[in-house]
């Protein structure tokens, strides 16, 4: 292995272009229309166009990413998440086009990407599942038929999608008289975003946590499992804020839990990373849910506890090597780790994407904050996307030192031209229920439904405040910083970007951004 075809964009692109760097190995990325000056684009040794913007016409085709492959001489492909990851049909058009691919089998991936086949391999390797139904209901089985089962099952009932993620494909049903409806939208949903409308039915436990185990797996068998992740705090089944470790579990269920998620891993067959995912009942007990094939977005916090770079794994494994891994440092969290996903919404209209050219943007920063990102001002997010533009992790030597330290950062966080969630993490992590981790999955749509409308942002900025402020930051990064704002800054040495600093002065200087708008067109 010697080149990396990246089949991915954005931050998780740079993720893999980075590790490819640190490793000697070139590194090919494959980008859109829109893409054509995106920061992937050109951090990698190559780059190959594959089409329009919409992803139809190129992240999702596989002959034109095989092609690219070809086209540069790449030996190996590494999908990032999202896209192709998880399809097996990407997998295996890499094998047998003589690549790599970087992640497990295509017939594990199938295997595990169908929910209630992954149910059966759970309870094949002893591991509870959570009550339901282990056999899919096809597009044409009748209400009927598939009310009889969720009677079986108890009310209240999940109606998900077997190929499902995200959220997508999923109905909560309280009450036999929701079933036919639910089950109508759930089955629209998959057939639109997954091309399979067969659904199953789960029990909703009631206020559960979402807890998951990361794990790497090699070609000779050897599994080895990693702290817990702490994944609770969800809008809409969406994850928002993860942790590691979980501030619920102790020693003993940790052990459980790890045991669990390796014999699942042993059971498939699998090999590189991969995550099993759990939910924990109010009384401690863990049921499997379903196992992500692939790097998740949350890896950054595993690496920061076990100083364990995933992704550098996932590479050694492909290319062969043993998973030598201690497995008393996976198990052993050093510190406490807290990632928020920064993406590029308004949580002031209930969460819509807000694309559009980033005018302004000021990363946070010091010892122990992490932005894994592939925005940059002047840079554009586009409507054809995942709005994620960031994630942003921390680390602490404790849960206490870690939320501080993401307030700080977040408090540091500027974006300007678009809304980003950052507003919203601010307010989350200021909440007694996160501060005393006492939450479940539900937890935060509960909180969202109280505010009744309450804004999260308080700047009270419109565009033209935005485009000014835009344009003097864009103009002051020019100038060295002389006069009176150098003499403010009390003889330090300005960074290198004065524009940042002026940025940094303002807002230690107590000024609102209406107050710095209204200096700057003095």
């Amino acid at each position: 292995m010697h080149k990396i075809l990246v089949a991915n964009r954005g931050e998780i692109a740079v993720r893999v272009i980075r590790a490819c760097r640190d490793m000697g190995l070139a590194s090919v990325a494959v980008f859109s229309e829109c893409d054509r000056a995106a920061r992937h684009v050109r951090l990698a040794d190559e780059a190959c166009p594959i089409g329009p913007s919409a992803p139809t016409e190129s992240y999702l085709r596989i002959d034109r990413l095989i092609e690219a492959a070809r086209a540069s001489g790449a030996d190996a492909v590494h999908p990032g998440y999202g896209f192709l990851a998880e399809n097996e049909t990407f997998a295996a058009a890499c094998r047998d086009a003589g690549l790599t691919f970087i992640g497990p089998a295509p017939e594990t991936i199938a295997l595990m990407g169908s929910k209630t086949a992954a149910r059966r391999a759970a309870l094949a390797a002893g591991v509870p599942v959570v009550p339901g139904v282990d056999e899919p209901f096809s597009a044409d089985a009748p209400v009927p038929e598939i009310a009889a089962a969720a009677r079986r099952i108890g009310y209240p009932v999940l109606v998900k999608a077997v190929a499902g993620g995200g959220g997508k494909g999923m109905r909560l049903v309280a009450a036999p008289g929701d079933l036919a409806g639910a089950v109508r939208a759930a089955r629209s949903e998959a057939a639109g975003a997954f091309g399979d409308p067969a659904i199953y039915l789960e029990r909703r436990l009631a206020r559960p946590r979402h807890v998951e185990v990361q794990l790497l797996g090699d070609t000779y068998g050897t599994v080895v499992p990693f702290v817990e992740r702490e994944c609770s705090i969800q809008r809409r089944h969406q994850k928002v804020i993860e942790e590691t470790p979980s501030p619920v579990v102790g020693a003993e269920l940790r052990a459980g839990l790890t045991r669990a998620a390796a014999a699942v891993a042993r059971a498939v067959g699998y090999t590189s990373a991969g995550t099993i995912e759990f939910l924990l009942d109010e009384d401690g007990r863990f049921y499997f849910l379903e196992m992500n094939t692939r790097l998740q977005v949350e890896h950054p916090i595993t690496e920061m506890v076990t100083g364990v770079d995933l992704v550098r794994w996932q590479i050694r494994i492909a290319r062969g090597e043993r998973l030598d891994l201690d497995p008393a440092l996976a198990l052993t969290p050093h510190g406490h780790a807290i990632e928020c996903r920064i993406y590029a919404e308004d949580p002031d209209a209930g969460f819509m994407p807000s694309p559009g050219r980033i005018a302004a943007l000021q990363a946070p920063a010091g010892p122990w904050v992490r932005d894994d990102s592939a925005a940059e001002a002047g840079g554009e997010v586009p409507i054809f996307y995942d709005p994620l533009i960031s994630k942003l992790a921390v680390w602490g030597p404790d849960r206490t030192e870690a939320i501080a330290r993401m307030r700080r950062a977040l408090d540091e966080y500027e974006v300007l031209g678009i809304r980003t969630t950052v507003p919203f993490f601010r307010w989350m992590l200021g909440q007694p229920a996160f501060a005393e981790a006492a939450f479940h999955t539900a937890s935060l749509d509960e909180l969202l439904q109280r505010r009744e409308g309450e804004p999260f942002s308080t700047s009270g900025e419109d565009e033209e405040t935005v485009a000014v402020i835009a344009a003097a930051l864009h103009a002051f990064a020019r100038l060295e910083p002389t006069g009176p704002l150098a003499d403010a800054a009390s003889g330090a040495s300005p960074p290198r970007r004065s524009g940042e600093w002026v940025s940094r002065r303002a807002a230690k200087a107590g000024w609102t951004r209406q107050a710095r708008l209204e200096g700057l067109r003095a």
